[in-house]
């Protein structure tokens, strides 16, 4: 699964969820120790973080990473 999949999947389900803040182009994969998310955000801060599971789903974390906060410029 690429990385592009996986941030329009990201993208799909933060807005079924009810996101109505619009990600910016800088939201994609990312990695925090052995772990992969994926990280939507705009200019004030982080949207949702969706953590990519070995079998490839997402899971929507309530709870990240500290180093995943960080906004992007």
């Amino acid at each position: 699964m690429t990385t592009d999949d996986l941030t329009y999947r990201a993208f799909r389900a933060y807005f079924r969820s009810g996101g109505i803040a619009q990600p910016a182009n800088d939201s994609g994969e990312e990695w925090s120790g052995d772990k992969r998310y994926v990280v939507l955000r705009n200019i004030r801060g982080v949207l949702a973080v969706y953590r990519v599971r070995a079998s490839g789903t997402l899971r929507r974390e309530k709870n990240w990473p500290d180093d995943l906060a960080r906004i992007h410029r």
